[in-house]
């Protein structure tokens, strides 16, 4: 398998795509889930990731984040790269990440750790398991500032590791992780922490970002890496301007509102993005009011507000 490939095709926008749920019942709306995956599509996002937070994979059942890695593998049918999120144990990481090679995912991301007991060693030893027990390439979600950055070091000689999901704000982190790994290891460094922090860590080294903000207005986030690709300081932080109140709305409440507020946004432009599941509650009066505000500094046509 020619992971260069893969590598280069991560210098781009990692799209995360949200999953409706019913109102009533909480089930997934699969319906919905198409047509956000269509969206995505139809808007030149060249990776989307299913599981990923946005996608609210906490929330799903085993099953649910098997069914919806196939559903949308099945949707982007090649048109894109599908990144497939898996975690929480090692044997269910690896039984996620197996189901996700089977559905025809190309890579997987791998989640960090949820319990809180982690060590450098346990952790070089988790990710590393994980990423040879598959075929297809693996991106580590790095988010845990307790834990050190000799982990993305110990590990970055893996063939199998082709990226680093970096989602942690501390600038001189990043650029002197990026600058310590050495370069013939071929680890494409994202900005696990979407367009707020992109410029940032562009700057240090990053080449590609994720996104949940693209499931609202994927024209502003296409335009921001533009912006970054040209080095076009002016457009760049014009962009980031016009994105930083819409990000500090999801960063509130220890960005408990990181993905009620990107469904919030779908649905008053008319978009099907469903509620939120528990642990996340549905946004707070002067919230949603926010969020009409920024759509509507944006311009964008909104028929429910």
């Amino acid at each position: 398998m020619d992971y260069s490939s893969f590598r280069e095709k991560l210098k781009t926008i990692c799209a995360i795509n949200v999953v409706p749920f019913q109102e009533e019942s909480k089930a997934i709306d699969w319906d919905g889930l198409e047509q956000n995956i269509q969206f995505l599509l139809q808007n030149n996002l060249k990776v989307i990731v299913p599981n990923g937070n946005t996608g609210e994979f906490y929330a799903l059942t085993l099953d649910e984040a098997k069914q919806v890695t196939k559903k949308v593998v099945e949707i982007v049918s090649g048109r894109a790269l599908v990144v497939a999120g898996i975690g929480y144990s090692v044997e269910t990481a690896i039984e996620l990440g197996k189901d996700a090679q089977a559905a025809g995912a190309d890579c997987v991301m791998i989640h960090q750790p949820v319990h809180p007991y982690i060590t450098e060693d346990g952790a070089v030893e988790y990710f590393q398991t994980i990423i040879e027990a598959l075929d297809i390439p693996s991106i580590i979600y790095f988010k845990n500032q307790n834990l050190s950055d000799n982990v993305l070091k110990r590990l970055a000689p893996l063939q199998k590791l082709i990226g680093v999901k970096y989602a942690i704000n501390d600038v001189q982190r990043v650029a002197k992780v990026i600058r310590e790994v050495p370069k013939e290891h071929n680890i494409t460094w994202i900005c696990g922490t979407a367009e707020k922090w992109a410029p940032f860590y562009f700057h240090a080294g990053a080449v590609g970002f994720t996104s949940g903000m693209v499931n609202v207005h994927p024209q502003k986030s296409l335009a921001m890496l533009e912006a970054l690709q040209q080095e076009t300081k002016e457009e760049i932080w014009k962009l980031w301007e016009e994105v930083v109140p819409f990000e500090n709305l999801r960063a509130k409440y220890h960005d408990g509102n990181n993905v009620v507020v990107i469904k919030e946004a779908m649905e008053q432009l008319g978009y099907n993005a469903g509620v939120t599941r528990q642990p996340v509650s549905s946004l707070k009066e002067d919230d949603r009011k926010a969020v009409s505000k920024v759509l509507q500094s944006w311009g964008l046509v909104n028929q429910k507000v």
